[in-house]
């Protein structure tokens, strides 16, 4: 088995860590205060090319791998984590669809603007009574001529009010359960398609996730991505590449809080000695540096695993599991260590620790990874 990183993985970490440190990294506690999308954060991420990162250079893509991707992911969210959720939502569950169901038309349509991060894409499938259960979807789409017309809501869409496009699902056959539900291409500016409220959020403040509301929504019949009755098998092939990019999300928090514990561990100075010294904090310390690693370890094996075009579900969700509750692990032994000041808003591991909480609940919570996992392992009972 090899470990290592090839070359043009290497030099897509690098770069994207340079570029995370001095461009993303300064403004992060910024966006945060404000909850302003870091618009200049994307645009420069748009100009190195990243945001089609692992799509083909014939829709304008980088025609990198899924786990250049990931990696990338990690070392954005390791400086930003409002600007990794924009980027990993963007490119996993924006792109994502379009790339893998698409017709020909319909990928040189959306993908070209999309990887070039002259827009955003999105992915509708959360409603308010549709969570953890998303195949009890209510959206309709009811075939009219050559159009369908769309009713229902969303809601925690990110990027959802200001995307180009967001993928929504809906039931064609409300009759067939999961068979009946479809998913189109629901372009910014339909007529009936109106975004709701911001949420206002624990954390993640600089990402926009949004309610949107399709009331009458006219498509035209070929915004249908693939054929009727397949939408709910899109949707969990797009949610398995999700939770690769949560998961390397998750990461780049976690080793962001693990720095900056470390850092400041060398320099808190108690009973006169810096308290890295104390074996209390040794031992957290070994604690996330080994998790950590551990994390890192699991999520490149589920993206070189897709990208190796062999089955990742159960991987993906174990890698998502153990990344989002290490990060969690991890920014709670961070503010720990830095004892009262972790609680003030002036040092970092504060907005870390915020940040984080999401992983643990967004593109499955941790108890459907289990189930998922469950599953993959024991066979149908």
């Amino acid at each position: 088995m090899d470990f290592e990183l090839n070359e043009e993985q290497r030099l897509v970490r690098d770069m994207v860590r340079d570029f995370a440190e001095k461009e993303i990294a300064p403004s992060a506690a910024a966006v945060d205060k404000a909850a302003e999308f870091p618009a200049e954060n994307i645009r420069k991420m748009a100009d190195l090319g990243l945001m089609g990162l692992p799509y083909p250079e014939e829709y304008g893509g980088g025609g990198g791998d899924y786990s250049s991707y990931a990696i990338a992911v990690e070392e954005i969210a390791r400086a930003c984590g409002s600007t990794a959720l924009i980027y990993a939502a963007h490119v996993s569950l924006g792109c994502g669809p379009i790339y893998n169901f698409g017709t020909e038309q319909q990928r040189q349509t959306w993908l070209p603007r999309l990887c070039s991060g002259e827009g955003l894409g999105a992915f509708g499938l959360t409603e308010p009574e549709a969570g953890s259960d998303a195949g009890s979807t209510r959206t309709t789409a009811v075939r009219d001529g050559d159009h369908y017309v769309l009713n229902g809501s969303k809601m925690w869409i990110t990027s959802g009010a200001i995307a180009d496009v967001v993928t929504c699902t809906a039931k064609t056959d409300p009759g067939a359960g999961t068979g009946g539900i479809s998913c189109f291409l629901v372009p910014g500016g339909t007529p009936g398609f109106v975004p709701g409220k911001n949420e206002p959020k624990m954390g993640l403040k600089g990402s926009i996730t949004s309610a949107l509301s399709l009331e009458n929504c006219r498509l035209p019949a070929d915004h249908l991505l693939g054929e009727e009755g397949e939408g709910f098998k899109q949707m969990l092939i797009t949610l398995d590449a999700g939770r690769i990019s949560i998961g390397a999300m998750a990461l780049g928090l976690a080793q962001a809080a693990f720095e900056e514990a470390t850092r400041y561990s060398k320099e808190r100075v108690q009973f006169g000695e810096p308290i890295a010294k104390f074996q209390a904090i040794q031992w957290m310390i070994a604690d996330m540096a080994t998790e950590i690693d551990a994390a890192r370890l699991m999520i490149y094996r589920a993206a070189a695993m897709k990208d190796a075009g062999v089955r990742f579900t159960k991987q993906a969700a174990m890698a998502k599991l153990f990344a989002s509750e290490v990060a969690e692990r991890a920014a709670f032994k961070a503010i720990q260590i830095h004892g009262g000041y972790g609680y003030s808003q002036e040092y970092p591991v504060e907005r870390i620790y915020r940040d984080q909480r999401l992983c643990t609940i967004g593109e499955g919570t941790s108890e459907i990874q289990r189930l998922v996992i469950a599953r993959q392992v024991l066979g149908k009972l």
